[in-house]
């Protein structure tokens, strides 16, 4: 079961950052999901940021997803280091 409520704003990240994100909303029911879920802490779901290996970036758990914390978390992985 994907969040109604996260499932269009995390589809959107994909058009917000083109080329840069690849979003995805994964069926949190699945006995994979559950076990990522509990080893990432969440109750039940949440919202991750990985870098292209895997590695978690950001993340927010369950129902405190805020899209615009996401958004400058995102923003600040993609910002050119000097």
């Amino acid at each position: 079961m994907v969040c109604a409520k996260l499932k269009p704003a995390v589809s959107g990240l994909d058009e917000e950052f083109p080329g840069q994100v690849k979003a995805l909303n994964v069926d949190a029911s699945t006995p994979e999901a559950k076990k990522a879920i509990e080893e990432l802490g969440f109750k039940s779901h949440g919202l991750v940021i990985r870098s292209a290996d895997g590695k978690v970036l950001f993340k927010q758990p369950d129902h405190t997803v805020n899209l615009d914390d996401a958004r400058k978390a995102i923003s600040g992985i993609l910002k050119p280091k000097p």
